[in-house]
This record gives structure tokens, sequence and C-alpha cells, in this order.
């Protein structure tokens, strides 16, 4: 999807954060579309978690700016995470509560009314299939169940941005397919989705990628104009030609 003419659901300018001597993520710009499934991609140590930290209001920028939803990352960080959802590579949710307990607590940390939590809550575990589970411990569940309840629970309060670190880790490629067509329900509702990937078919599924190379962007455009840029058919082509000039250790 093009973004000319819409609202950005973030912007980031020069946006940099080092460590002492060593820059993690050097001057990166780029916009993203509202309501765009941006994929976010880099090798181990390219710097893309340390941005979608600073994205997410939970890392202050050494030197450039961002608005998140609207937000100033540096000065309106309560802001963000007001209006965001994330889901970590780690699974997110308690295992030692059940179904029903983490999507209640979820909820009740955004200040949703408890009608709202009863009805949605209902409405979600039909639809992921889960009323025999609703009462059991979360850390019983299959991995695959796992992980679609944990993104269903990061968009349940209607962020108007979703962060998703490697969601689909180690889930079966059928499970994959699933949680993609949840991404794509979400995006029908107007939720942006800023996702994280090591899995290179699924840049195919996103709006337009970016790759990271040694904290700077290398690469950003349509899956369709990368590969016709670098002359390949396939994403992993692409990564693998610009990743193989990377300078850092992975980590």
């Amino acid at each position: 999807m093009s973004t000319t003419g819409t609202t950005y659901a973030i912007q980031a300018e020069g946006l940099t954060k080092r460590f002492g001597a060593f820059i993690a993520v050097n001057a990166i710009s780029f916009q993203v579309g509202q309501g765009e499934i941006f994929g976010f991609l880099g090798a181990n140590g390219a710097g893309k978690t340390t941005a979608m930290r600073m994205l997410c209001g939970l890392s202050r920028p050494s030197a450039g700016q961002a608005r998140v939803a609207g937000f100033d990352v540096r000065t309106q960080t309560e802001d963000i995470k007001r209006n965001i959802g994330y889901m970590s590579q780690k699974f997110s949710l308690y295992e030692d509560l059940t179904v029903t307990e983490n999507i209640d607590f979820f909820a009740g940390i955004y200040g949703l009314p408890k009608e709202r939590i009863r009805r949605q809550r209902d409405e979600l575990i039909g639809k992921l299939g889960l009323g025999k589970e609703a009462d059991k411990l979360v850390g019983g569940l299959p991995l695959g169940w796992k992980q679609k309840l944990a993104f269903s629970v990061a968009v349940f309060h209607g962020p108007r941005i979703v962060f998703l670190d490697e969601p689909t880790g180690g889930v079966d490629p059928v499970t994959r397919r699933q949680f993609w067509d949840l991404i794509y329900e979400a995006t029908d509702q107007g939720i942006t989705v800023f996702v994280t990937t090591h899995y290179l078919d699924e840049a195919e599924y996103c709006d337009r990628v970016s790759i990271m190379v040694d904290g700077k962007i290398a690469a950003l455009d349509t899956p369709a104009a990368l590969k016709q840029q670098f002359g390949t058919d396939s994403m992993d082509s692409v990564f693998y030609q610009l990743a193989r000039g990377a300078k850092r250790a992975g980590t």
C-alpha cells in the first residue's frame, strides 16, 4: 500500500541510540502509514529490537525524533503506551493464570469497563476455539494457541498500533498462516502492525519492508519493489545480499 496522503502512525527522523561509543541504532528515518503492515527485518545485532523499544516509549533516544500514534517518544511515553499493543518474541502472558484471568488482567490494565471486557472476552474465546480451555492455565496450552491468544490480548483494547517482535517463532506453518489471518483482521479494523520476523517468507505478507544492517536502514520498499531492485524472486535473497555486508557479529 502507498502511504502517500495518509496519516502516519509512526514517523521517525534521525532516530539514534548510543550505548557509550557503540551506536546501536544509527540515524534511521522512515514513516508508517495508518493501517499498514510494516515489516522490520534485520539479523541479530542489527538494532531492530533497540529501535522498537524506543518507538514503544521504553528507551529514550540519544538523538533524533519520532512520533508514535501522534505522540513524542521523548516527552509523551505514557500516552504512547496507552495507544499501542505489544507482543514480545517470548510468550508474554502469565502461564500460571487461566485464559480468562489473563484476558481480564490485561484488559483491566487499560481501564476497559467490566461489561465490555466480559462481552469481548466471551467473543474472543469463542473465535479462538478456546471455550473448553477458558478456565485452564495458559501454561498448559499448545504454543500456537498461546501465540494467537497473546496477539489477541495485545489488540484487545483497540490500540492504534501493535508491535510484534518475532511473534510466530517456533510455531508450525499452519499456525503461522492462522496467526497472519489475525493480523489481517486487525488491519481491517484500522490497527497498524509493526512486525519483526526471522521468517523471510512472512515479509511477503507485509505492505512494506525495511531491512536493517549495522544499525542503519539498508533498504525500504514493498516486497515486490525490493525483489526487482535486487534482481531476485525471493525476499530471502534480498535479505542475504544485504546481510552479507554486515560488520557486526550476531548477538
